[in-house]
């Protein structure tokens, strides 16, 4: 029950900071807003009285102050540059003690390409 308590309780919480709700909010308004328009006009004239932007509804008004006030204040960031003091060691590539340079053939990829493994594949069992 507490397991998925918190799965709801996090899905709210993502909806509400990505603001999500502010478009159910406004799917919402425009619903009732169509509806409204329908009554009185037809309804291509009720579709475009609802999405024209000039006859917002007290809600469509009230949703627009709501997003303004949630505006977030911009945060200056001031990158720093980091300076490293130069070192004054010299810089030593000492080579390896063991060397060897492995013999290589043509075909050596094309042979392993084309073996077949030794034994067959494990086989599913549904037990």
């Amino acid at each position: 029950m507490f397991v998925r308590l918190g799965k709801i309780f996090v899905v709210f919480s993502l909806v509400a900071m990505l603001g999500a709700h502010w478009v159910l909010l406004q799917t919402v308004a425009w619903t009732t807003m169509l509806a409204d328009n329908l009554h009185s006009n037809s309804f291509h004239e009720a579709v475009a009285k609802t999405f024209d932007g000039k006859h917002p509804c007290p809600l469509c008004k009230a949703i627009a102050a709501g997003k303004q006030s949630e505006k977030k204040t911009e945060f200056l960031f001031q990158a720093q540059k980091l300076e490293f003091p130069l070192l004054k060691e010299n810089l030593v590539l000492i080579a390896p003690s063991r060397f060897e340079v492995l013999p290589t053939t043509e075909n050596s990829f094309l042979k392993s390409f084309f073996q077949k493994p030794l034994t067959p594949p494990p086989r599913l069992s549904f037990v």
